[in-house]
């Protein structure tokens, strides 16, 4: 524990790039990105939490000094190994922030690089939050191919068509929104698709119009994405444990939560990452069901709310859905399905009979909610926290 920590409050950009490249090489302290519009009070908290010997931001570093409502000293070192840190929440209790060795995030650079035909020379687009561990990633792998990334501080479509990269990471709605604009995805020599469920008729249109789509599975604990289609990269091993949770090992797995030694512990058994997530091996290949705390239990059945997503999906009439639980006084919670129409709008007794066709009839949604789009967190997952409480959107 002998390595200074700055927090990096800055855009995409060139700053953050040098910084990132000086953490990897160890030229310089290691980093936690964060996003420059995160609210003065939650940047406090984060703070607070991170424990920084620093701060850098636009106006300069700037050493960060004591008074934290939760530590009462700043500047604690991280492991000598450490590079990147990643805070993966915050909007309730304690921000849970994961370390990230070097090794790791390059291990998985060159991990993705083998599976996708990657490598010395290739640019990279990056056009996702670079707070997050996908937006990193795509900085990382830039590094580890020697080139300078393109990067979009906002997604923009036109700026995605013109732009002269080999490869690009994008969520599902920019995808959507790439076909919908008529963009030749065909230019690209691979797409990265994470962050949240991809429609199968949204990866059908895409590979339609000659996109090499990768949909990859992974979170910040596991330096990104670390399974590709279904199968993991090079050194990654899956599990799926008596729980029913997906448990991932390898050399791309996190050293743990920075301060908070009991809960690392709790999600690690020897060499496997327990996840939140439940998933099932079939053929060889891994698939993810849903969150295991997004279960639904409605009339003392457990619905899993991603399995009914995925199903819905794949109705004619739905061009993007979310499956959330909202309480119910009869039912406990009543399975609610939230979509975007494709054309004409479904009914919820065309989404009920479509589900009992193949899932149990508990499982069919109770209420039935039309919007233009889904809320989406800054990471491009569906919000589902706003979608269970629809009053407060």
């Amino acid at each position: 524990m002998d390595r200074r920590l700055h927090a990096v409050v800055l855009p995409p950009g060139p700053r953050l790039y040098a910084a990132l490249a000086a953490a990897l090489d160890g030229t310089g302290p290691a980093i936690c990105p964060i996003s420059p519009d995160l609210p003065e009070a939650a940047l406090r908290d984060l703070l607070d939490a991170l424990a920084p010997h620093a701060v850098e931001n636009e106006d300069g570093i700037h050493l960060r000094r004591a008074g934290g409502a939760r530590l009462a000293v700043t500047g604690i070192p991280v492991a000598r190994e450490t590079a990147v840190l990643i805070a993966t929440s915050g909007s309730t209790g304690t921000p849970k922030i994961v370390e990230l060795r070097a090794a790791a995030l390059l291990a998985s650079a060159a991990a993705t690089f083998d599976r996708i035909g990657a490598g010395p020379g290739d640019r990279w687009l990056c056009c996702l939050p670079t707070s997050h561990i996908a937006g990193v990633q795509v900085l990382v792998r830039s590094l580890a191919a020697g080139t300078e990334p393109v990067i979009q501080p906002r997604f923009d479509v036109t700026a995605v068509a013109g732009a002269d990269v080999a490869h690009l990471s994008v969520v599902p709605t920019q995808l959507r929104r790439l076909l919908d604009a008529g963009v030749d995805l065909s230019k690209f020599r691979s797409i990265l698709l994470g962050g949240a469920a991809a429609p199968p008729d949204l990866l059908d249109a895409a590979r339609e119009r000659g996109a090499r789509v990768f949909t990859t599975y992974g979170m910040s604990e596991t330096s990104g994405g670390c399974v590709y289609d279904g199968v993991p990269l090079e050194g990654v091993r899956t599990g799926i444990g008596a729980d029913g949770r997906i448990r991932l090992a390898g050399p791309v797995l996190f050293s743990g939560y920075r301060l908070r030694p009991q809960l690392t512990s709790a999600v690690r058994d020897g060499d496997w990452f327990v996840t939140q997530d439940l998933g099932v091996i079939e053929d060889g290949l891994l698939r993810v069901r849903g969150r295991a705390d997004d279960v639904i239990v409605t009339g003392g059945e457990k619905v899993v709310a991603g399995e009914v997503a995925a199903a819905l999906s794949r109705h004619p009439q739905v061009a993007d859905v979310a499956v959330v639980g909202r309480p119910d006084p009869e039912w406990g919670h009543r399975v609610t399905a939230v979509v975007v129409p494709a054309g004409e709008a479904p009914d919820l007794d065309a989404l009920r009979g479509w589900i009992r066709e193949v899932m149990p009839a508990y499982a069919a949604p109770r209420e039935l909610e039309l919007v233009g789009e889904i809320p989406l967190l800054p990471s491009g997952k569906p919000d589902l926290e706003a979608l269970r409480r629809p009053d407060s959107r």
